[in-house]
C-alpha cells in the first residue's frame, strides 16, 4: 500500500475496488483525441477508475476519506454496466496495517454517489449494517438531504442501502467543518450540489483532496469537467480556485479514482514536480 506523510498526517491508500466507466462521460465535452492522450481507454471506450479510500492517521485518530464500492452491493447488470472487476478489500487492507473497522474514528465523505458510499454499509446475514461501527460520518447537509430525497436524475446514484443503516452516525455540516486542527472539509458544490473537498495544512505542508472536481490527474485543466457533474460551471470555478491556491503552496493533490497516481505535487506553472504512483497489478475477482 502506498503512503504519503504531510506534516503530522499520514495517508495510506486502501483497496476499495475498481470501476471502468465511459471515458466520454468522465471528460464531458473534451474531445476524445485530447483526453485519451492523458488517460488510456480500453476497447469499450471505458477508463479505469479506482475507488480507493484514503486512511488518514492524524493526532492518534484514524479517518477514512470516502469508503469504496463495498462488497456484494451490486446486481450482475450493475457489475457489467459499471465495469466492476474488483470489489472492496478495505477490511483486509486495514488488517494488514494492524487495524480493524472498529478502529476507524470517522469517515469524511466528499459526497455520497454510489462509487464513494457503497462501502459505508455491509451485509450481516440478511441485513445491512454500518461498515465502521464506531465512526462518525461527516458530510455536507446539502448532500445528506439529497441522499435521502433524490430527484429523477440523482436517484440512480443515491441509494437507500447506503444511507439508511448509517443515518444515526451521520454528522452533517454546512459550509465547512474542522475535523482536527488544520484538517477541514469545505463545501464546493459542482460535481454534486453537496460535494466537498478536504484541505489539510500543517505549517507549510499541505494536501488537498479535490475528490470528483478533479478525479484524476488528467482532469487538471479547469475546463475538463465530467458529464456527470450536476453543476459543471461551478466545478470549473472551484477547480480553478483550489488549483491556483494549491500550486502556490506546493500542495499535494491526492486522488481516490486515479488508476496511475495516488498523489501529485505541482509548481506554480502547473507542472508536476513530485509524485506517488500507484502500484499496478492483475485483478483477481
Amino acid at each position: 500500500m502506498e503512503t504519503l506523510e504531510v506534516g503530522r498526517a499520514k495517508l495510506t491508500w486502501l483497496n476499495g475496488g475498481v470501476t471502468f466507466l465511459d471515458g466520454g462521460a468522465m471528460f464531458g465535452v473534451v474531445p476524445k483525441p485530447l483526453w485519451s492522450k492523458k488517460y488510456p481507454v480500453n476497447e469499450k471506450n471505458q477508463i479505469e477508475l479506482r475507488t480507493d479510500p484514503l486512511l488518514l492517521q492524524i493526532d492518534k485518530q484514524n479517518f477514512l476519506i470516502d469508503s469504496g464500492v463495498g462488497v456484494h452491493k451490486f446486481t450482475d447488470k450493475q457489475i457489467r454496466n459499471f465495469g466492476i472487476l474488483e470489489q472492496s478489500k478495505v477490511e483486509q487492507s486495514l488488517q494488514e496495517l494492524g487495524l480493524t473497522t472498529h478502529d476507524v474514528d470517522g469517515v469524511l465523505m466528499t459526497h455520497l454517489h454510489f462509487d464513494h458510499a457503497c462501502g459505508l454499509t455491509k451485509w450481516q446475514g440478511e441485513n445491512l449494517v454500518p461498515s465502521f461501527e464506531n465512526a462518525t460520518i461527516f458530510v455536507t447537509d446539502v448532500e445528506w438531504n439529497e441522499m435521502r430525497n433524490p430527484n429523477l436524475r440523482s436517484q440512480n446514484t443515491y441509494w437507500e442501502a447506503n444511507w439508511k443503516p448509517i443515518e444515526k452516525k451521520v454528522e452533517p455540516f454546512s459550509k465547512e467543518v474542522e475535523i482536527v486542527p488544520g484538517l477541514k472539509m469545505i463545501h464546493t458544490s459542482g460535481h454534486s450540489d453537496g460535494h466537498a473537498i478536504i484541505v489539510f495544512e500543517d505549517k507549510e505542508e499541505v494536501f488537498i483532496h479535490m475528490a470528483d472536481i478533479m478525479p484524476t490527474h488528467a482532469h487538471q485543466n479547469p475546463l475538463w469537467v465530467l458529464a456527470y457533474d450536476d453543476y459543471p460551471v461551478t466545478s470549473v470555478h472551484q477547480k480553478e480556485k483550489w488549483t491556483k491556491a494549491g500550486f502556490e503552496k506546493q500542495a499535494w493533490y491526492t486522488f481516490y479514482h486515479d488508476a496511475y497516481y495516488r498523489a501529485l505535487k505541482y509548481n506554480t506553472k502547473g507542472e508536476i514536480v513530485d509524485e506517488i504512483s500507484r502500484q499496478r497489478y492483475q485483478y483477481t475477482d
